[in-house]
């Protein structure tokens, strides 16, 4: 039996018992209110109801705790037998006493039915129920038991097939050995062969050059005696050029320093008139402003010298840090 099997017989299980403790609950309720009403005082005659429903609602919790109980396969202990069966003769001295008090033995036999159904009932399911959660444990302790041997029997499957991969693997590997090992062999027979072929055309190369080269390096010895003398003749010629070089570089930096003695001279004579008494001629109020621009002192100072405006003056600053936006302007200043 599968799984759905099983769980379609609990329901069916399930589904008739509640089936039938709902119809023995509904004709005791029917039958033991008019009993109640009749043994109530008249006010009170509305509660006739309640002790059925408190009995039959004690039915219901059995049952249903049972049924959780014998799912989870455990057992509740003595006092849910008690119950169960002080609920169920409840309900059978209840629906009976009617028809017991009045003699009644068809009354007696007809109301016994539903509670004794009742009972039996809570019993049997009971009983089915750990019956089937029995089934259904040993079912799976033995379909857990059938996927170990499964799993071992794969498992071993496996470890055989990988010892026998492993073996294959290491035949395979020693017949590359065996196959490297004889290439390895022929390789060096060839090689010692080649080897030995070599040597003997070496010998004979090198004995073919060694008469070269002494032709050569005699040849050489000739051809580096005609280079040392070439090169003497063309390092006295260059160490002549040198020194003219470095004689006409020593006379430019001196005409250059000497120049730019001068220039420093009459930049200082320039700077040293102090202060104009009127406007100087443009030229020479150039030559003022550049002077003072270049021993960096400020616009008013130059402007005080040349006796321009500072407008001009800062016109002419600015040409200095930009020499194209007035070259011919400049160039007229620094004569």
């Amino acid at each position: 039996m599968n799984s759905v099997q099983t769980r379609s017989a609990e329901r069916a299980l399930s589904g008739g018992t509640w089936l039938i403790v709902c119809g023995a609950m509904l004709y005791s309720i029917l039958t033991v209110t008019p009993l109640m009403a009749k043994h109530t005082a008249p006010e009170w005659a509305w509660t006739a109801p309640i002790l059925p429903l408190v009995v039959d609602a004690a039915v219901v919790i059995v049952v249903k705790l049972d049924d959780v109980l014998a799912r989870l396969g455990g057992h509740g202990g003595r006092w849910p037998i008690v119950l169960r069966w002080m609920t169920g003769l409840m309900t059978w001295a209840l629906n009976i006493a009617d028809s017991a008090l009045k003699k009644d033995l068809v009354g007696v036999a007809v109301h016994s039915v539903a509670p004794l159904l009742l009972i039996v009932t809570a019993e049997t399911s009971l009983a089915y129920r750990r019956a089937i959660a029995a089934a259904v444990a040993a079912l799976e302790a033995e379909r857990k038991a059938e996927r170990e041997r499964t799993e071992q029997k794969a498992r071993e499957r496996s470890e055989q097939a990988r010892a026998e991969a492993k073996e294959e693997r290491e035949h395979a590997a020693q017949l590359v050995r065996e196959q490297r090992d004889h290439e390895a062999r022929l390789a060096r027979e060839q090689t010692e062969r080649e080897e030995r072929w070599r040597r003997e055309e070496r010998e004979e190369r090198e004995r073919a050059e060694a008469a070269e080269r002494e032709m050569r390096e005699r040849r050489e010895r000739e051809r580096e005696q005609r280079e040392q003398e070439s090169e003497r003749l063309e390092r006295q010629a260059r160490e002549r050029a040198e020194a003219e070089q470095r004689e006409r570089a020593e006379r430019a930096a001196r005409e250059q320093r000497e120049h730019q003695e001068r220039l420093t001279r009459e930049r200082a004579a320039l700077l040293e008139r102090g202060p104009a008494e009127g406007k100087l001629p443009e030229a020479e109020a150039r030559r003022i402003v550049t002077a003072a621009y270049e021993s960096a002192l400020s616009v008013r100072q130059a402007a005080e010298l040349c006796g321009w405006s500072v407008g001009w003056v800062s016109t002419r600053y600015a040409e200095q840090r930009d020499p194209s936006n007035s070259g011919a302007e400049l160039a007229i200043a620094s004569q």
